[in-house]
């Protein structure tokens, strides 16, 4: 993403047909929020940018244009006050997440810079602390491999990487997603226009990852094995990166997804339906829809 909105998101997107402001980032998505017609009325999530579990309770936590809900019996309910723009979205742990974006149209017209850089949440979403690059970073892709943190800043086109506040950047490259493990936490894979890469240092150089299939978003699974969609919706899995093998499809073509485990999978479409697979992508059943 060397442009704001990112030339590997619409190329990876685009590919299955999408168009507008999806996970992988448009002009549109890239934008700061606008406030809502009705200022009293809660302008619901708007576009999905992101999905989690919380595995201190299991509730599936959705980010999106306006803020941060959860899915209870099937409806949105937004955690807390805030209607920031969560472009890039990861639990971390039991509570803890991580998220970037902008601030609320209203933080802007006081004066907030329009990036958020790096925050984290340590109480579920409830409140948010400054991490690094405030006003400065706009992580479009997050992600947690044990201690350390891997973001794609689309003002820089490059993948950042740190533990604790001290973020460090590394390789420039196009990308849409990226992924990494708690047991390898030096390896990190990107979803790109050319197929998967891979590095093997920390995100400072990436290769072609040979034999892969087109994934729009990939994630490693507790076990370190490798879980993907592609752009069309199919599901796709590998032991070691070598070999992939197809599951089933999800029904529509994603905006967003996350493997929070081997089994358990999440998805969300361009209508804002989220999608929930308990048995790694074989089937899935509607959890969420508009």
């Amino acid at each position: 993403m060397i442009k704001k909105f990112g030339l590997a998101a619409g190329a990876l997107l685009l590919a299955a047909g999408l168009a507008g402001c999806g996970t992988g980032g448009t002009a549109e998505r890239d934008a700061p929020p606008t406030a809502a017609a009705d200022a009293d009325a809660d302008p619901g999530v708007g576009h999905v940018h992101g999905l989690g579990v919380d595995p201190a309770t299991g509730t599936v936590y959705v980010a999106g244009h306006f803020g941060l809900f959860t899915v209870e019996a099937g409806k949105l309910v937004r955690v807390g006050d805030r209607d920031a723009d969560h472009m890039g979205f990861t639990v971390a742990g039991p509570g803890t997440f991580y998220a970037s974006g902008h601030p609320s149209a209203q933080d802007i017209t006081a004066g907030q810079p329009p990036h958020l850089g790096l925050i984290r949440s340590a109480d579920a979403g409830a409140t948010w602390e400054q991490v690094a690059l405030a006003g400065k970073a706009d992580f479009h892709a997050l992600q947690v491999a044990g201690t350390r943190v891997y973001g794609y800043d689309t003002q820089t086109g490059q993948v950042w990487r740190g533990e604790g506040g001290s973020l460090t950047p590394g390789a420039r490259l196009d990308l849409l997603d990226l992924a990494a493990g708690a047991g390898k936490p030096e390896t990190v894979y990107a979803t790109t226009p050319d197929g998967v890469k891979v590095s093997a240092d920390g995100g400072r150089a990436f290769r072609l990852l040979k034999g892969a299939p087109l994934l729009s978003f990939l994630d490693v699974t507790d076990g370190g094995g490798l879980l993907g969609v592609a752009p069309d919706g199919r599901v796709q899995v590998s032991a070691d990166g070598a070999a992939w093998t197809p599951r089933g499809r999800l029904p529509m073509q994603a905006v967003a997804f996350t493997a929070v485990s081997a089994e358990r999978l999440l998805a969300a479409s361009m209508d804002g339906s989220v999608y929930e697979s308990t048995d790694g992508g074989g089937t899935f059943t509607t959890i969420h829809r508009p």
